[in-house]
């Protein structure tokens, strides 16, 4: 039997239905959960080093450039062990600050 024109088509079942693509544009679900500990390690070389160096943009210029002295980038160092988190919190209070240099 045809459809009635007058009624409404509900959409073929084989077709899925539209997805709000907003919120999922930028979700990427973790292959693995973020270990506590290393969450913390980063949260707290992040905010170390946004005050020690004068704000957000230099700060997370320091935490993802690539640094020979750290072995890597010093946010990838600092999050993946206590020692690491140690190494890259020195480099960062010796960072210059005052005047002309924030």
């Amino acid at each position: 039997m045809p459809p009635d024109s007058d009624q409404p088509q509900s959409p073929a079942p084989d077709t899925p239905a539209p997805a709000n693509a907003q919120s999922r544009r930028f979700f990427r679900k973790s292959r693995r959960p973020f270990a506590l500990d290393d969450a913390r390690r980063q949260g707290d070389i992040s905010q170390l080093a946004f005050l020690t160096m004068g704000g957000r943009d230099p700060a997370i210029a320091f935490l993802n450039t690539d640094n020979a002295a750290l072995g890597g980038r010093p946010l990838t160092v600092a999050t993946a062990s206590p020692e690491g988190y140690e190494r890259v919190a020195a480099a960062i209070r010796r960072w210059p600050s005052g005047p002309g240099f924030k």
